[in-house]
């Protein structure tokens, strides 16, 4: 007898050698209960999974800025001089430069641009940064100044912030201006924040439950 084919002619998956129709059309369900428990999991994990990575970037920009900052403290100490950090952000990159104060007064961005302030050290790449993290704040938060909870910080589209410049500036004995620089991923916030009297640099993290600085 000719083999018949199915009426529908869709949808028909033949068996394999020795295995019955039954049992094909056991293993397509199974088939098709893996793949939908895999596509839920994908679900459920992913976006936390995003999440994490967001902030181990974070985490991992704010110690490389903190490295370079006391990078920056040791080349004044070493060399018995003032330098400064300049920082130079942008919408998708952000450089730093390390220049040495020739003219007695500081290293300044107009002494910068006009060569009385030498370049150091090649101006560099933040590596962590990218679209995930950036130097700001969330959108829609107004955090706490961290030097003063009683306050609110504003100046919030100024991230760079060591007194009105975007320089830390170091001496030979180590003393810093004091400053913070502010990194976001979008939702969360971390400070970077540089002592003047020891050039001290630690790393705060703001704590938005308790609308607090941790660090």
């Amino acid at each position: 007898m000719a083999h018949q084919q199915c009426a529908s002619g869709v949808g028909h998956i033949p068996a394999s050698p020795g295995e019955s129709p039954r049992q094909a059309g056991h293993s397509f369900i199974e088939l098709a209960l893996v793949l939908a428990l895999l596509g839920l999991a994908t679900a459920i994990l992913v976006p936390p999974f995003l999440t994490w990575t967001a902030g181990v970037r974070l985490d991992l920009a704010a110690n490389e800025i903190t490295g370079t900052l006391r990078l920056a403290r040791a080349y004044a100490i070493k060399h018995n001089t003032n330098v400064g950090l300049k920082f130079f952000p942008g919408e998708s990159v952000v450089r730093y430069g390390l220049y040495r104060d020739d003219d007695g007064d500081g290293v300044r961005t107009n002494d910068i641009v006009s060569g009385r302030d030498p370049e150091v050290m090649p101006i560099r790449d933040l590596i962590h940064l990218g679209r995930q993290v950036s130097f700001g704040f969330p959108a829609g938060l107004n955090p706490r100044d961290p030097t003063d909870p009683r306050r609110r910080l504003g100046r919030l589209h100024d991230p760079v912030r060591f007194n009105r410049s975007d320089i830390a500036s170091f001496s030979p004995l180590g003393v810093s201006t004091p400053g913070t620089i502010y990194l976001t991923d979008g939702r969360h916030l971390m400070a970077v924040r540089v002592n003047n009297r020891r050039g001290r640099v630690r790393i705060m993290r703001y704590l938005r439950d308790e609308d607090a600085w941790d660090g």
